[in-house]
């Protein structure tokens, strides 16, 4: 623009808070994923579980629906911790195909189009790109997972006061197994957006790091005759952790603590992956 125009005049509008910046990148983000019917889909699913775990509940407590229906109260399933830890595990299910759906795409379009020097050159760190991006991930997983967990266990200890007490630790297990399994999927799905540009081959991989990753874990426990094959394995990690937390009888031979130290690790290599990839310039040699 030529000076002598005098045209050009200073942004005086609203400028948005720092600490709150990133959200613009989550209110686009949503936008878009949204947008698909296949996530929507998979959302519906996920709340007809939510909404059957919660009218078995109720059945358990209102003797004139169960005595309309026929049906003896011992033949229903007891709420207790193999109840709520069968909920979460199903939900988990879901939660995986949904960022198989959403998590390539939230990056490598990014990366491909070589947008990030145009994120970067603004006052937006990397911190706050990648939580723009992962908090589509985590709203999105919790509202699967512990958001309804937790407010089908308010809904049975409301409906039966006295079974709160014996079960109080059912709330922390519910909060505690689903933020383990949405962190780290929700961690993997970005390292894998962000170093695989195309959307298809990253959906590839994504399922390759669980199923490859358990067939390589069962073949080191028969070639070693070992039991820490699982430790390669995000799926046996997860299972692991969750049955501790749930007290209930280990899947497999891993101790509890190693599963998490292997967690932990994964995570910490995830984070140093995205580090690496997401700058505002890339060499090539």
């Amino acid at each position: 623009m030529a000076v002598y125009e005098q045209t050009y005049r200073r942004y005086t509008g609203e400028i948005t808070p720092q600490r709150t910046r990133f959200l613009i990148l989550l209110r686009y983000a949503f936008q878009e994923v949204l947008a698909s019917r296949l996530v929507l889909v998979l959302l519906i699913v996920g709340g007809l579980g939510v909404l059957t775990t919660a009218v078995l509940i109720y059945l358990h407590h209102n003797f004139t629906a169960l005595t309309a229906i026929d049906l003896p109260i011992d033949r229903l399933v007891p709420i207790d911790n193999v109840f709520f830890e069968f909920f979460l595990r199903v939900e988990s299910s879901l939660c995986f195909f949904l960022a198989l759906v959403i998590g390539p795409g939230l990056i490598a379009p990014d990366v491909r189009n070589n947008a990030l020097p145009l994120y970067f050159s603004r006052p937006f760190s990397r911190t706050e790109y990648v939580l723009g991006k992962i908090g589509v991930l985590l709203s999105l997983l919790s509202a699967l997972t512990w958001v309804p967990g937790l407010l089908l266990f308010l809904l049975q200890a409301g409906l039966e006061p006295a079974w709160l007490g014996p079960h109080l630790g059912l709330a922390w297990a519910l909060f505690a197994a689903s933020v383990e399994w949405i962190v780290v999927l929700s961690l993997l799905t970005l390292a894998i957006s962000a170093w695989v540009k195309w959307k298809p081959v990253a959906r590839i991989v994504l399922l390759a790091v669980f199923f490859v990753m358990a067939g390589w874990g069962l073949a080191i426990n028969a070639a070693l005759d070992t039991r820490w094959g699982g430790l390669v394995s995000l799926g046996k990690l997860n299972d692991t952790v969750r049955a501790s937390l749930f007290n209930r009888a280990q899947p497999n031979d891993l101790p509890a603590w190693a599963a998490w130290i292997a967690l932990a690790a994964a995570c910490l290599l995830f984070l140093s992956m995205l580090r690496r990839k997401l700058r505002a310039y890339e060499v090539v040699r």
